[in-house]
């Protein structure tokens, strides 16, 4: 979407997202760099980040039906997770990221001008599918990497994140079928959220995600640094 025809309260959904994210990064790196006992793995803080993953899947699926500019948004998006790849590679090659959330999301913009063509009906079914699809395939492995955007998992598969095509795209699609159903003429559904100050400004960091997704987890570690060693 041009800045001209944004919808704020979808930016403030995605700005929801971010801070979402960054905590739950926060607790990862406490518990990852400093032991603290934090459990990111189960319980609470396990959920509020598939909570905060969700949300980006489903307000990437609403967007694309707005947007003129899905495939050059998603080359972006996804050259981002390649950057990301090569980031965690240098890292840790144990755990790099090779298909995470970036990738997902680039690669559901960069088909987006096929799916958002289908009808609702077909798209939640469609959605359906690929999450029982995806409950399938985590069940089997493969002998090799090719395979990891689907779901196949080499055995001792680990990584930072991973967010596979199955079943994770089944979320983009219900989110593709909500932006039809909802933003069919392509106008705000809550007008007066514009002029609320907090939604302001979470549509401000929402519009700038990209960005703070990238520099994110420097600043925290850096801040952490100065605060705890």
């Amino acid at each position: 979407m041009s800045p001209a025809t944004r919808i704020i309260e979808i930016d403030c959904l995605r700005g929801i997202a971010i801070i979402l994210m960054v905590l739950f990064h926060m607790v990862f790196d406490l518990a990852y760099f400093y032991n603290w006992p934090l459990d990111y793995l189960q319980g609470f803080w396990y959920y509020q980040g598939k909570v905060s993953a969700i949300l980006f899947m489903l307000v990437s699926g609403i967007s694309s039906t707005l947007s003129r500019s899905s495939v050059r948004r998603g080359l972006t998006v996804f050259g981002a997770g390649m950057l990301i790849t090569a980031a965690t590679y240098y890292y840790n090659p144990v755990m790099y990221i090779q298909f995470g959330i970036l990738h997902l999301l680039g690669f559901s913009m960069i088909i987006a001008p096929q799916t958002t063509r289908l009808p609702v009906w077909l798209l939640t079914i469609a959605g359906i599918v690929l999450l029982i699809a995806g409950d399938a395939v985590t069940h089997l492995t493969a002998d090799n990497s090719w395979l990891l955007p689907f779901g196949f998992m080499p055995p001792g598969f680990a990584s930072l994140d991973y967010y596979p095509l199955l079943p994770w795209l089944g979320i983009i699609f219900f989110g593709i079928a909500a932006g039809k159903m909802l933003y069919a003429d392509k106008q705000p559904i809550w007008p007066l959220a514009a002029a609320s100050v907090p939604v302001r400004m979470l549509s401000c960091l929402g519009r700038r995600s990209l960005l703070i997704y990238l520099i994110h987890q420097p600043l925290l570690l850096t801040i952490l640094f100065l605060l705890l060693s």
